[in-house]
């Protein structure tokens, strides 16, 4: 999964893509590099950051959807909102990817309606407050009883149940230790049967171990998103598009060594 922020202050890309030449750029590089699919976000979920508008929000996203869908990608929408929910699966869009983990009732009416696939994310809080104070029992089993209620009632609600997936929220009111927690336990989100998304890429749990800024977190991006692998994500969030390719396809081939092997 490509991220496309359509934004000018994410945490690490703001401002590169939220132009014409900026989206098409990066559109073709997910063309070019065989992207499964492109999560378009038009609003900012760094800590600290700010909600806008649906209008403002639908504005931003819409021409990138529709020129990411008309080059032949899938396209996920990175929101929260009912509205832009609406506006981006009628421009083209075959997936919502909600923060708020699909809280809101008409959210998951519209996705139902649209018969499209949904992300199912955790957050503790919202991304204004979300870093101040994060607590939990236990981060692992409080995270996964969330996500597997969260999609309990998406189904409930009309969305098919091959069309869910889980994240964790990396990053979204979690403490470094909770990080680690979640990402070395993560086989424990498979248990549902759900797809699960690891959404790592230049995150502050890998800034605060290396020590660097967001674009010179590759290697440590590179190394979380391994163990992510082989605790069993189906689908890594990236931004950094050749080099998680590269790292998938030895991943692939030694999975596939290993099979052989114990056969």
């Amino acid at each position: 999964m490509g991220i496309l922020n359509i934004t000018p202050d994410s945490f690490s890309d703001g401002g590169m893509f939220n132009h014409v030449d900026g989206m098409i750029s990066r559109i073709e590089e997910f063309v070019s590099k065989g992207v499964d699919i492109a999560d378009i976000g038009g609003e900012s979920t760094r800590p600290g950051s700010e909600f806008i508008n649906a209008d403002e929000e639908i504005n931003r996203v819409v021409p990138a959807v529709k020129l990411a869908s008309e080059s032949g990608l899938y396209v996920s929408v990175d929101t929260n909102k009912p509205e832009v929910a609406k506006a981006v699966l009628e421009s083209g869009a075959g997936m919502i990817n909600d923060i708020t983990g699909m809280r809101d009732e008409h959210m998951r009416k519209i996705c139902a309606e649209y018969k499209c696939s949904v992300c199912i994310m955790h957050m503790q809080g919202a991304p204004k407050d979300m870093q101040a104070n994060p607590v939990y029992v236990d981060v692992v089993e409080d995270v996964r009883r969330y996500l597997f209620e969260a999609a309990e009632q998406c189904i409930k609600d009309g969305i098919e149940e091959s069309a869910i997936c889980l994240d964790p929220g990396f990053g979204f009111g979690k403490s470094v230790e909770d990080n680690y927690r979640l990402l070395m336990k993560l086989e424990r989100f498979k248990e549902s049967g759900f797809p699960v998304l690891a959404g790592i890429s230049r995150k502050s749990m890998i800034g605060n171990v290396i020590g660097r800024p967001p674009v010179q977190r590759l290697a440590g991006t590179i190394t979380a998103e391994t163990i992510a692998l082989i605790k069993g994500a189906d689908i890594i969030r990236a931004h950094d598009i050749d080099e998680t390719a590269d790292m998938i396809s030895v991943y692939m081939k030694a999975k596939e060594a290993g099979e052989r092997c114990s056969n």
